[in-house]
């Protein structure tokens, strides 16, 4: 029944929170480059990552609607196509945003004939627990940003007078998501990042200004320590995730719809749907190891 614990390798889980202006994304960006070369990002803060293009590499998809499902498209859409590590900047829109949980609760109770909330809640905390356990089972490094309740307060100004700071309070999200986490940080407005819950002893309790890749190689020798892990069970490529795949692909100017469009005809279907697994993860591998004009000149020769 019992056996001898080991520490085996594994994949960093990861929340950065704080309010506007913190330094989220940069910091998670950051990291992101030291846990390995392939990133993609899930971008719901209206394209911000992709400001910092030219300082790192990543593939970017960005949603407009945040139900929890999309969310859990998009996590097993980057482990299939072989990504390292996946940012979600950020996960409070699937908590507050435009689909998110509240809204999902809303709705429901809207259709209810009680209009009780609490009743609503059976119905969308599946959804929630389903995106949780898909950041959880991910088999690629996840780093999660989560905005901050803000609240300003006053503050001498050394010549006698009083002047506003903002402070970040608790994340937007569900109360407890912080356990689910290897790390937890707050950032502040002078990009200070405050550890507040940590299973790394070698940052825990760390207050770091402007944190950099000194700190990022930290974690990443933390999750490289140990036994080899069993490979995790190949999980199902849906058509919704193939196509959340071509979605980054085409965002980051690698794919063109037409050239997509002729890839998956050159298996003998038009839709995405139709196609098997095999298909699915082959087509998976190409979108992303290749660009549209180099599989096109290659479907040519």
């Amino acid at each position: 029944m019992f056996e001898k614990a080991t520490r085996k390798r594994s994949r960093l889980r990861l929340a950065l929170c704080g309010s506007a202006g913190s330094g989220k994304t940069y910091t998670a960006l950051t990291i992101a480059k030291e846990l390995g070369e392939r990133v993609a990002v899930l971008d719901t803060e209206r394209g911000s990552a992709s400001k910092y293009a030219d300082r790192f590499g990543f593939d970017v998809v960005e949603l407009s609607n945040y139900h929890p499902r999309k969310y859990v498209e998009v996590i097993e859409a980057a482990e299939a196509a072989g990504y390292d590590t996946l940012v979600i900047d950020s996960l409070t829109h699937a908590w507050s945003g435009k689909g998110g949980a509240l809204e999902l609760v809303d709705q429901a109770a809207a259709r209810s004939k009680s209009r009780n909330s609490f009743a609503a809640w059976r119905e969308v905390t599946p959804l929630h627990n389903e995106l949780v356990d898909a950041i959880l089972g991910s088999g690629v490094h996840i780093i999660v940003t989560m905005r901050s309740k803000t609240e300003y307060v006053l503050e001498d100004n050394g010549r006698g007078g009083k002047v506003p700071r903002k402070i970040g309070m608790a994340p937007v999200q569900r109360d407890g998501m912080e356990y689910e986490f290897d790390l937890v940080a707050d950032l502040d407005q002078a990009h200070t990042l405050v550890v507040t819950k940590s299973r790394i002893p070698e940052v825990a309790d760390a207050v770091i200004k402007e944190p950099g890749p000194k700190f990022a190689k930290v974690l990443a020798k933390w999750v490289g320590i140990g036994e080899e892990p069993p490979p995790p069970k190949p999980k199902e490529l849906t058509a919704d995730g193939l196509r959340a795949i071509l979605v980054t692909r085409m965002q980051a100017g690698k794919w063109e719809q037409k050239e997509a469009q002729d890839l998956i005809t050159s298996y003998g279907v038009s839709l995405a749907d139709d196609l098997n697994q095999t298909q699915r993860r082959e087509i998976a591998k190409i979108l992303t190891t290749q660009t549209g004009p180099e599989w096109a000149k290659g479907a040519r020769a």
